[in-house]
């Protein structure tokens, strides 16, 4: 069974109501659960947690061109694992895709990568931290990390560094997805600094700009009814920064982090932090809400979020949409959205 296939059929409960958006509500019989109170320890935590089913390494950047022109750029990397283990060869339980796409105003170019553990195709090491998947890597430490990816009409090559610490969601990284206690493990560096070259059809351009990195490991992070979510990473002009999402199923479960220049966070828990769809684009066939009303009221926050490019949709095996925003209102600025679950 070739690799495409087995991620088919692996991620094939994405119509599911039974085991939530893309199986993510499924099972999760001899894989560790997330537990309260959690220890982290780098740089082993910045590599992979195989006995765990479900991991990614997710990265968003905005930028700005030496054309003038705004643009978005994601390079993401998933596990997904049949069996909490990890061994050499093709016999590995160990499964990886990969999604990079570029967003202009006008365009989104899109390209994905299937691959099986346990070969050197692609993975993840610790110290010193690379994550590869074929060609596309990101490696380095906070202080000089590279990143590069390639499809069939796009490519870039990328340099970065932070300029603040990591921060943790929920309580010190432990994040409640649903009322039911289903979680993860959370952490993201949203202070990277990032520059370098995109090549698009219509010719190379420097760009330079401000990228966000989320953590997130789990084996059943969402309930069984939960048909999606609605994930927020925004950067404001004064500095502050601000992660939200609102998962979708019987009920809406939100949970949100603000994030002051230093990296000190407050985090707020279900029903504290509200967005509400105001704009509605035809988007692959279907309804998707490109503009938001994104509230946060304890913090002062009321804000408008509208995509960049209403036509960022990730054509992958599970769809999704995933674009470069910005932020008007209470405060200003930019940042990513993501949506899943509108089929």
């Amino acid at each position: 069974m070739n690799a495409k296939l087995i991620f088919i059929l692996l991620w094939l409960p994405v119509t599911s109501l039974a085991q939530g958006f893309a199986g993510l509500g499924s099972g999760a019989e001899g894989f560790k659960l997330p537990e309260t109170n959690p220890t982290f320890q780098f740089p082993s935590d910045d590599g992979s947690h195989p006995d765990f089913r479900i991991e990614w390494w997710y990265l968003t950047a905005n930028l700005q061109g030496s054309d003038g022109q705004d643009y978005g750029l994601q390079w993401t990397l998933f596990r997904t694992a049949l069996a909490p283990k990890d061994y050499e060869g093709w016999s590995s339980p160990q499964l990886w895709m990969g999604h990079a796409a570029v967003t202009t105003p006008d365009a989104h170019f899109v390209a994905e990568r299937l691959a099986r553990g346990g070969i050197g195709q692609a993975g993840v090491t610790a110290d010193p931290f690379e994550a590869w998947i074929d060609e596309w890597i990101f490696s380095g430490p906070d202080s000089g990390a590279v990143l590069r990816a390639a499809g069939p009409n796009f490519a870039y090559d990328m340099s970065m560094y932070a300029i603040g610490p990591r921060v943790f969601h929920g309580t010190a990284g432990y994040s409640l997805k649903s009322a039911e206690g289903q979680a993860s493990y959370y952490f993201s560096q949203p202070f990277y600094k990032i520059e370098g070259t995109l090549q698009l059809p219509l010719g190379d351009v420097y760009v330079a700009g401000d990228a966000w990195l989320d953590r997130e490991w789990s084996s059943k992070p969402l309930g069984s009814d939960q048909t999606g979510w609605d994930w927020f990473s925004l950067s404001f002009d004064d500095g502050s920064k601000l992660m939200g999402f609102l998962l979708r199923g019987d009920s809406v479960f939100t949970q949100a982090t603000l994030i002051d220049e230093e990296g000190a966070t407050v985090a707020y828990s279900d029903g504290a932090f509200t967005a509400e769809p105001i704009k509605q684009s035809q988007v692959a066939g279907r309804d998707v809400p490109t503009t938001w009303r994104v509230l946060l009221p304890d913090a002062g926050v009321d804000i408008v979020v509208t995509a960049l490019n209403t036509q960022s949709w990730m054509d992958t095996s599970v769809p999704y949409w995933e674009g470069p925003v910005r932020v008007t209102g209470s405060h200003t600025g930019f940042g990513y959205l993501e949506m899943t679950g509108y089929e």
